[in-house]
């Protein structure tokens, strides 16, 4: 199928056009470009597989490892690229993850929003934070 080489060369042309991004070492790619770039060359990979284009799939498929590399080597954001500092990283996905906690206790708990506050005679809108 003549289509499958023509998805191909495409692609090619991405990674050859890529190269150089990855070969810059001053180069700055934001994550909001590289990700979904990334994300569209793995769906493109796998919807041509299911097609039954190899070809096809393999250089969305390579693509995709491009935009990967230029998301973790290029990015201002990733701590490969000398943005982030790993603790930083690390520091934020630790609350991260304590804000994920928080949400599904307060899904299991039925925990009601307004039940963090309480009336305050004195204040002129009515309410302070609840004392934890």
């Amino acid at each position: 199928m003549w289509q499958d080489f023509v998805f191909m060369a495409g692609s090619s042309l991405s990674v050859l056009f890529l190269a150089p991004t990855i070969r810059d070492a001053s180069a700055r790619v934001p994550l909001a470009t590289s990700l979904p770039s990334m994300i569209v060359g793995g769906v493109y990979s796998m919807t041509f597989l299911t097609l039954g284009m190899t070809f096809s799939a393999l250089g969305a498929a390579a693509t995709c490892t491009m935009w990967s590399m230029i998301a973790a080597l290029r990015s201002p954001e990733s701590p490969l690229a000398g943005g982030i500092h790993q603790s930083d990283l690390l520091r934020g996905l630790q609350l991260f993850g304590a804000d994920v906690r928080r949400w599904v206790d307060d899904l299991r708990g039925g925990d009601d929003r307004l039940q963090e506050f309480v009336v305050d005679p004195q204040s002129h809108d009515g309410f302070l934070p609840a004392d934890d």
